[in-house]
């Protein structure tokens, strides 16, 4: 490190030859470094179209468990074996750039700082920073052609001198929150896609409605058994479109999977079923959905048990389930209110006390249009506790009430007396923070008409659960679900910290330096500590540092904290400040 805080906020100083860096070899936290320790491999030389970036701050977050859990058989590690060709981890990333290649000195300069985007494009792969591109747990990296110039141009989004580096480096976890809100559902059919549209007994005289007025629609439309009126109108808009209309004979689900290979391998864009399919039906057809794929149910009477899906699949595959009671089919895509939570409603978070979780309460509680109630369930009294602490007065002064409710505490019939009390008629929003599939569809008794539940845990691609499609159908109740973000949300949210409409400092519960790393990964993996881990590392021996700590370790950095020991960028300069005197 360099000895003056105005030199290394410039990005001046020497590049060291060797460099720390946290390789991950195989499955466990026994697997990352050597021995519990970093290893030392050397500093990369940028090329004539590369930069060498400086990692400044590194947060660390439960995918990074999901990797040390999944080793090389982790879908984005395709498979790679980290004993001969290990990755290093860490996707939330602050960096100053502190050498700049021949070719593209007119483009960056030394001194640049930027947040790096997780999701890369690249050639049409998602390569990801920290999975198969070298990530922030080290001191320095390369960006070359996949961040530089991707498939969405420059995967980085520069930030403004006063930009805190933890708070930077947070904007990456917060926008996959954004992220999270601003996925609406689609309001129309795919266009230039394959739609599939199912009569199972209808006897309604069904219309398309708005999903026949655009000017462009799908490439290939499906018919079975349609009404004779409906069946003339969908051959109006397809014709209208320049898209193939074929008629197809259905029997049964094997025959669904046969109809699928045959004319979209990837799955359907959108399928509507309309009249009163069986259970049966409705599996097979949601089975053949393709990624973002939607399945439109239009039912004349209720189905007449739960039906098996795979929930996985809204979270990673952005797969949506909705619903009419109507004839008119376009009720069912644009009745939906966008996935916002509901201003002035009722929000309910299920194990929001974690680190992920304080941000969804963080956005409920400050944002300008929010829930009047916010709602956090967790099993962990003491989290609750510091979460209520932190976000009391902030709840109080935008006029919202904040309640507290530990299920295990209560017990299955208190908690749910509790939550009927909280709100008769069901909250408006119900954000789950805990990868169950159990816990989540068991939760959607609570939602409101209307209701939105944003499934933002991952629970994994092949979980079978039974749900009650009447709710979707004939109450309008909604399941989001999204994975990482885009740059777009990224930009987004450096944007609402650099104006001071977010905080993302608010979400540091604990600091370390380089070598604090693996303990850090080990506080994340058993939820030992309420907020995140935000590792420097170019400091050294600063071990895993709860805020709660910090006035023992280093009581002149403590000094800086704000109200109820929050980190502030204050604070940051004094810990930076401390350790490059010691440099």
């Amino acid at each position: 490190m360099t000895t003056s805080l105005s030199d290394y906020r410039a990005g001046r100083g020497s590049v060291p030859p060797t460099m720390l860096a946290w390789q991950v070899f195989g499955k466990g936290l026994e697997n990352v470094g050597k021995d519990g320790q970093p290893v030392v491999i050397p500093v990369p030389h940028p090329g004539p179209r590369e930069l060498l970036a400086r990692i400044d701050a590194a947060g660390l977050c439960f995918s990074d468990i999901k990797i040390l859990r999944l080793g090389g058989d982790h879908p984005r590690l395709h498979g790679r074996n980290l004993t001969t060709d290990p990755i290093i981890m860490g996707h939330e990333a602050a960096v100053t750039i502190v050498k700049v290649g021949a070719d593209i000195e007119d483009k960056f300069s030394v001194g640049d700082r930027f947040v790096v985007q997780a999701e890369i494009f690249y050639k049409g792969e998602n390569l990801a920073f920290g999975y198969l591109l070298p990530g922030a747990l080290e001191q320095y990296v390369l960006l070359g052609d996949e961040i530089l110039r991707g498939d969405d141009g420059l995967y980085v989004v520069p930030l403004q001198k006063h930009t805190g580096y933890a708070e930077a480096a947070l904007s990456e976890p917060w926008a996959c929150v954004v992220h999270s809100y601003r996925t609406d559902f689609r309001r129309q059919l795919c266009v230039g896609g394959v739609t599939w549209i199912i009569g199972a007994g209808a006897e309604r005289q069904y219309t398309l409605g708005q999903l026949a007025k655009g000017s462009t629609g799908p490439r290939t439309i499906l018919v079975s058994n349609l009404p004779q009126a409906l069946a003339t109108e969908v051959s109006g808009a397809a014709q209208r479109w320049g898209a193939q209309v074929l008629s197809i004979d259905i029997g049964g689900p094997d025959d669904l999977q046969q109809i699928q290979e045959r004319h979209t391998a990837a799955g359907f864009d959108d399928i509507i079923v309309l009249g009163h399919p069986s259970v049966n039906l409705v599996a097979a057809t949601a089975a053949a959905l393709g990624k973002e794929g939607t399945l439109a149910l239009a039912l004349e009477t209720p189905l007449p048990e739960p039906v098996p899906i795979d929930v996985g699949r809204i979270h990673y595959d952005y797969v949506r389930y909705l619903g009419t009671s109507a004839a008119d089919i376009s009720q069912a895509y644009t009745s939906s209110r966008d996935p916002h939570l509901k201003a002035g409603g009722k929000t309910f978070v299920i194990g929001g006390a974690g680190p992920m979780g304080q941000m969804h309460i963080q956005l409920a509680v400050e944002s300008a249009s929010g829930p009047q109630l916010v709602v956090v369930s967790d099993i962990d009294d003491e989290r609750l506790e510091l979460m209520a602490q932190q976000f009391d007065n902030a709840a109080r002064e935008h006029d919202r009430q904040l309640v507290c409710v530990n299920p295990q505490q209560l017990g299955e019939q208190g908690f749910a007396q509790r939550l009927g009390e909280l709100a008769p008629t069901g909250f408006d929003d119900i954000v789950v923070m805990v990868p169950s599939a159990p816990l989540a569809i068991g939760a959607t008794q609570y939602l409101a008409a209307g209701g939105v539940m944003n499934m933002f845990a991952g629970i994994p691609r092949g979980t079978m659960t039974e749900v009650d499609l009447n709710r979707v159908a004939f109450d309008g109740i909604r399941f989001t679900g999204t994975s990482g973000s885009r740059i777009k949300d990224l930009q987004t949210t450096v944007s609402m910290t650099e104006a001071g409409e977010l905080s993302p400092n608010r979400s540091v519960a604990a600091i370390g330096g380089i070598d604090a790393a693996h303990d850090g990964l080990r506080a994340v993996r058993d939820g030992l500590i309420p907020g995140k881990i935000v590792i420097y590392p170019q400091i050294a021996h600063l071990p895993l540092t709860a805020l709660s700590e910090l006035s023992q370790r280093l009581p002149e950095v403590a000094s800086h904290l704000g109200p109820a020991a929050t980190w502030t960028n204050e604070t940051e300069a004094a810990l930076l400040r401390h350790y490059l005197s010691r440099a």
